[in-house]
C-alpha cells in the first residue's frame, strides 16, 4: 500500500513519527505530550458534540 493512498490518520500518525524522531523527542516526553493532545482533542470533540446536538 503506498502512502498517498493511506488514510489521513495514517498520514498524520507517521508525520507525527518524523516529527518525534527528527527532533529526537525521547519516547516517555512523546507519550506525556500525546497524553495532553488526546485530551484535549478529547475535550473539543465532546463540545463540538455538544453544540451540534443544541442546534
Amino acid at each position: 500500500m503506498s502512502l498517498e493512498n493511506a488514510a489521513p490518520e495514517i498520514k498524520l500518525a507517521i508525520d507525527l513519527i518524523m516529527l518525534l524522531e527528527d527532533n529526537q523527542i525521547e519516547p516517555q516526553v512523546a507519550l506525556a505530550a500525546l497524553e495532553i493532545v488526546r485530551r484535549d482533542l478529547q475535550k473539543k470533540a465532546r463540545e463540538e458534540n455538544h453544540a451540534e446536538e443544541t442546534k
